[in-house]
């Protein structure tokens, strides 16, 4: 198992500076201002080829109150996990009192910690850095975080116990990669795509689908929890995970990162993301707040699976419909959760049904729960549509399945003429998955009406029993052999034409 590595320390020390560079992303967001970071956020990082797990926490100060005495929980709890502790003073600042009481803390827990002094660039660092001894934690390791100096020191000290089971850990890892299979490579240009045997394209194409199979069951689902500030997204997740794991507070925007926790449910591994609420833009002051929207919108790209927390005392509203709209255009696979449901009369639960109906009817493909995160109920029931809207991603469906449903969709419902034209549909292959894509070839496809593309992919979702994702289908025509070539008229044509352009003369 990979060793866990804690940032702690006092406001605005520089611990989210370090867990970026550590994990050489800019996952936690970084401002010239305390109090940023509100939930432990959990990074992978590298020492050479050996992995470890950086926990980076909001800071502590012992003057807490309100959320941040919820933070301050936070933290402690990073502290009881971890197998090494980074704790994070400040050179320029000097010591403090704060800094005192977490030393105090660190020798009661009796973890093993390594007292990192930051922000020692431009200063007479020997100087700075003696009055931290009389913490009694032992040796100094002076770095700065913001330039990479000394940490790479600083790690080969902090893993030094545990390197002989992180070299355990990656060479285990490597022979899992050297054993896993490749796939079979096939050659496409030995197939006749645009000829009239289709048969011989269609197993082809079914030669590929075997020899490109991605084991989707063995990786975990990732599974975004977004939704307005407020609505109860942290409750949530705290409820499915069984413990107080991000701060929970009744104020809007206490969650202001997207928070990547693992978890096992039913056999089956998640990855959960708590993400900060997304609102109108007109509304989104902060140049913080502006950073976690677009860290909610990667989260949305990052998952497999996103679920939307509606608010059931406040009803769907155009930013709920905005959000939606981007977790569809991402090819999102999505669960709806109406939350607060408990508490509200009979006919009040009934005006919100029939809103959502009004309102939500163009993703009917989707899974609606109403669900109280505070109390529990039908939270457990969230996980069955969760896994169905990702098996649906992920379902893999050879080329001779598609085609038959293309073609029993074309008998029932022939395609409108193009041009004076039938359009001719011949065979259908699968382009990709999560969300899944399906590539219809034939002549003139691309002209077909929007209304008769709706068609088909409404027929494939039915036939394939697809439900909670999107599918797209894509159309290919096949070159025109007779593109750019003119016909040679016969003997009698061009007699024929000089006859007419005589008589257009004489007119």
């Amino acid at each position: 198992m990979m060793p866990v590595v804690a940032l702690v320390g006092r406001p605005n020390v520089g611990k989210s500076t370090l867990f970026n560079r550590l994990t050489r992303t800019r996952d936690a967001l970084v401002a010239n201002f305390p109090g940023l970071t509100r939930d432990r956020k959990y990074g992978q990082a590298k020492i050479g080829e050996l992995e470890f797990i950086v926990v980076d926490t909001g800071g502590i100060d012992g003057t807490e109150e309100g959320i941040e005495l919820k933070m301050a929980e936070q933290s402690l709890a990073a502290i009881d996990e971890a197998d090494v502790v980074l704790f994070m003073v400040d050179a320029r600042a000097g010591l403090t009192s704060a800094d005192e009481a977490i030393a105090a803390h660190l020798r009661r827990c009796q973890k093993y910690t390594l007292l990192v002094v930051n922000k020692t660039d431009g200063i007479d660092a020997d100087s700075a850095v003696s009055e931290f001894y009389q913490l009694g934690l032992g040796d100094l390791y002076p770095i700065a975080a913001t330039h990479g100096r000394g940490v790479l020191s600083l790690l080969e000290t902090a893993l030094a116990p545990q390197l002989e089971e992180l070299a355990a850990v990656a060479e285990a890892e490597a022979q899992a990669e050297e054993g896993a299979a490749e796939a079979d490579e096939f050659d496409f240009d030995q197939v006749d795509f645009d000829g009239d045997d289709i048969d011989s394209v269609i197993a082809a194409m079914d030669k590929i689908d075997e020899a490109q199979a991605v084991p989707f069951e063995d990786l975990p689902i990732k599974l975004a929890i977004v939704g307005r500030p407020n609505v109860g997204k942290s409750t949530l997740t705290n409820r499915i995970l069984g413990e107080d794991r991000v701060v929970v507070y009744d104020m809007p925007g206490t969650t202001r990162d997207s928070i990547y926790i693992p978890m096992k449910r039913d056999e089956q591994d998640y990855i959960l993301i708590d993400t900060a609420g997304v609102r109108r833009r007109g509304k989104v002051h902060e140049t913080v707040e502006k950073f976690s929207v677009i860290k909610t919108l990667k989260a949305i790209e990052d998952a497999n699976v996103v679920l939307l927390v509606l608010d059931a005392h406040e009803g769907i509203s155009d930013q709920d419909l905005n959000l939606l709209g981007f977790v569809l255009n991402a090819g999102r696979s999505i669960v709806l959760a109406v939350n607060k449901w408990d508490g509200l009369n009979q006919d009040v639960k009934e005006d919100i049904k029939r809103e959502l109906d009004r309102r939500l009817g163009f993703i009917d493909f989707a899974r609606l729960h109403f669900i109280s995160a505070l109390h529990g109920s039908g939270v457990g029931n969230l996980f069955g549509s969760v896994v169905e809207a990702y098996q649906s991603a992920t379902k893999r469906v050879n080329t001779s399945m598609l085609t038959r449903i293309m073609m029993m969709a074309q008998d029932d419902h022939q395609p409108p003429l193009v041009r004076g034209r039938r359009v001719k549909l011949k065979y259908a292959h699968a382009g990709g998955y999560n969300p899944p894509r399906i590539i219809v070839h034939g002549n003139q496809v691309k002209d077909l009406p929007e209304s008769y593309k709706r068609y088909l992919i409404n027929y494939f979702r039915r036939s394939l029993q697809v439900m909670g994702t999107p599918i797209r289908v894509e159309f290919n025509e096949g070159a025109n052999p007779f593109e750019g070539i003119k016909n040679k008229l016969t003997e009698t044509q061009m007699r024929k034409r000089k006859r007419m352009m005589r008589f257009n003369k004489k007119k």
